[in-house]
């Protein structure tokens, strides 16, 4: 118990103290998913308001692709990503297995479903509220998706940031693609493993504070953003 507490008090020392490995590991895992959620994003959500606006034969199988995938195991999409990207793969020319770029390709693959399901839902019901007078205004379907993707903003921030709180904890695909090199590729999650592995407990749960904050700090923005606390909804 002794150990334990001893632990705790050197991890709260090192996260006050702002400690050089511990910020440099923090901010390289911000930037790693902030890159990672931009890119999805850009990807999801547009698709998200076209299977809302738009009707085509495999739209509802698509819609079902995208919420299976949301249960897709991380550790397969390191595995896949890793094989297209290692010497042997087709992109091994690259030269990106083992760099933040690789990453950052495995967290798109796996927040992408995500984002798109949930921004899917929101603009389903939005774009119901809005179907008879973009209509009847004659707007096309890109001015009917800059609709939606506009006035559904919020919604669409919320399902964002549900992709920032699935990436930044991911660990699985991280570590296969990664590596874990320090100073390169060292993230939240996979220094963590590393530090428990090694008995550093003090900085494993250092790093674990900083992680639990930045997860409690997504999902009050959520909760803010969505005004869950209103109306009797909390």
């Amino acid at each position: 118990m002794s150990d334990l507490w001893e632990g705790l008090v050197q991890a709260f020392w090192l996260v006050v103290t702002l400690d050089s490995d511990l910020v440099e590991i923090t901010l390289r895992s911000l930037r790693v998913t902030l890159t990672a959620l931009l890119v999805a994003a850009l990807i999801a959500l547009p698709l998200a308001a076209l299977l809302a606006v738009r009707r085509f034969r495999l739209r509802r199988i698509t819609i079902a692709v995208l919420n299976a995938l949301m249960g897709l195991p991380p550790v397969v999409v390191g595995l896949v990503v890793y094989v297209m990207l290692s010497r042997a793969g087709p992109f091994g020319v690259l030269g990106l297995l083992f760099t933040p770029t690789a990453m950052i390709i495995a967290q798109v693959i796996i927040i992408v479903p995500l984002v798109a399901s949930i921004a899917h839902q929101s603009l389903r019901d939005l774009w119901s509220d809005y179907h008879d007078l973009l209509i009847s205004l004659n707007a096309s379907q890109f001015q009917r998706i800059c609709t939606l993707l506009w006035d559904g903003r919020r919604a669409l921030l919320t399902a964002a940031l549900a992709g920032f709180g699935r990436a930044i904890g991911e660990v699985g695909a991280i570590m296969i693609v990664g590596g874990n090199i320090d100073h390169a590729t060292r993230v939240l999650t996979t220094a963590i493993a590393l530090e428990t592995g090694k008995g550093d407990f003090a900085m494993a749960l250092g790093l674990g504070f900083v992680l639990i904050a930045l997860a409690v700090a997504v999902n009050l923005t959520i909760h803010w953003l969505g005004k869950t606390e209103s109306e009797g909804r909390w």
